[in-house]
C-alpha cells in the first residue's frame, strides 16, 4: 500500500514540474516562448523609414531578452504594394506591425488626413508640438477605433512635387499636368484645385507610370524619391513644402493586448525611441538628399514664400469642404489654437 502512495506521489510531483516548464505563454505573462512578429513598411529598402522599423526591431529584441523579434518587410512586400490593403491587414491582425502614412489611413477614415492638409504649418516645430501635444493624442483614439495602437510618430515630412515637365513656379505651370496622388479625397480636391489633373495609383507602380510617361509627375517628400530612384525618371522637383506627411507605427490591439503590461511598456517605449531617430536621420538627410538630386541630372527649384501665396490662396476651398468632414476642433488643434 505504502508502494502504491509513494508511486502516485510520485507521478503527481512529475506532471506538476511538466506543467511548469510550459513555454507557451506571451511574453511576460508565463515565462513566455519567442514569438516573431511580422512588420509592413510602405516605403523602399534603405528608406529612413526602414532604418527606422530596424532600430525599433533591434530595441525590442535586445530588450526582450530575445523573445520577441520583429521582421522588417519593405516596400509594402506583405501586401502585394497595395497600400490601403496593408493597413486592413494590421487591422485584422494578418500583419503585427506596419509603419504607414497617416494619409494611407485617410482612406479608412478622412479625419486621418488632417495632419496633410495644405499649407498647415509653418515650421517643423509647430509639426513637433501638434503631434506630442493634443493633436497626436486625438490621431491615437482614432487608431483605437481602427483597432490599432500607436506606438508613436515618425516622419516621411513635407511634400514636394516633381515633374518630366518644366518647374512648377505659379499655378498655370500645373495646369493640366497629370500628376500621381496617394488615394486620398482630400489630395484629389486640392489638386483640382491647383488645377492639376490628379491620378490614383498603388506606389508600387509609380516607377513605371513615369518612366513611360502615362503620368506627368507626383508628390512625395525627398526621402522617397531617393529610396524609390523616382529621380531617374523625373527632371524637375519643386520644393514648395505645401503638405506634411506623418508616419505612424501602429500594432494591432488585440496581438498588443495580448502583452503583459511590462511588454507593452517596452513596445511603447521603443515606438517612441525609434520614431525620433527616424525623424532625426529624416531631417539630417534632406539638405544632402536635395543636393543629390541636382548633382543627378535634376532641377531643384525652390519657391520663396511669396511664390507659394497663390497656392495657398488657391488650396483654402480644401478647408472650406473638410472642416465639416474632419472637424472644426479637431483641425485647430492642429493649427495650435
Amino acid at each position: 500500500m505504502k508502494k502504491a502512495i509513494s508511486l502516485i506521489m510520485v507521478i503527481v510531483l512529475i506532471l506538476g514540474l511538466a506543467g511548469c516548464s510550459s513555454n507557451t505563454g506571451t511574453p511576460g505573462k508565463q515565462g513566455g516562448e519567442k514569438q516573431v512578429l511580422n512588420m509592413s513598411v510602405t516605403s523602399a529598402s534603405g528608406s529612413t523609414w526602414e532604418k527606422g522599423a530596424l532600430h525599433f526591431a533591434d530595441l525590442v529584441k535586445e530588450r526582450t531578452g530575445g523573445k520577441i523579434e520583429i521582421k522588417v518587410y519593405p516596400n509594402e512586400q506583405l501586401s502585394g504594394g497595395n497600400q490601403g490593403k496593408g493597413i486592413e491587414m494590421l487591422m485584422t491582425g494578418a500583419t503585427d506591425l506596419t509603419f504607414h502614412s497617416n494619409i494611407i489611413y485617410s482612406i479608412m477614415d478622412e479625419r486621418f488626413g488632417v495632419i496633410s492638409l495644405p499649407f498647415l504649418f509653418d515650421s517643423l516645430d509647430d509639426v513637433d508640438a501638434a503631434l506630442a501635444g493634443k493633436g497626436g493624442e486625438e490621431i491615437n483614439k482614432l487608431l483605437l477605433e481602427k483597432g490599432v495602437v500607436g506606438l508613436g510618430f515618425g516622419e516621411n515630412g513635407y511634400r514636394q512635387i516633381t515633374t518630366s515637365k518644366g518647374p512648377i513656379e505659379t499655378l498655370n505651370d500645373l495646369k493640366g499636368l497629370k500628376i500621381r496622388i496617394p488615394g486620398i479625397k482630400m489630395y484629389t480636391s486640392l489638386f483640382k484645385a491647383l488645377g492639376a489633373d490628379p491620378l490614383t495609383m498603388n506606389f508600387a507602380e509609380v516607377f513605371t507610370a513615369l518612366q513611360q510617361k502615362t503620368i506627368d509627375g507626383q508628390e512625395n517628400p525627398p526621402d522617397t524619391v531617393k529610396a524609390s530612384k523616382l529621380y531617374e525618371v523625373q527632371s524637375n522637383m519643386t520644393v514648395w513644402d505645401y503638405s506634411y506627411d506623418a508616419i505612424i507605427l501602429g500594432i494591432n490591439k488585440a496581438k498588443f493586448d495580448s502583452f503583459d503590461a511590462e511588454t507593452q511598456k517596452i513596445l511603447r517605449e521603443a515606438g517612441k525611441e525609434a520614431c525620433e531617430y527616424q525623424i532625426k536621420i529624416n531631417r539630417e538627410l534632406a539638405a544632402d538628399q536635395i543636393k543629390f538630386f541636382d548633382e543627378n541630372g535634376m532641377k531643384v527649384n525652390v519657391l520663396t514664400a511669396e511664390q507659394r501665396a497663390p497656392f495657398r490662396e488657391a488650396v483654402q476651398v480644401v478647408y472650406e469642404e473638410y472642416e465639416p468632414i474632419m472637424g472644426t476642433e479637431l483641425i485647430d488643434l492642429f493649427r495650435g489654437k
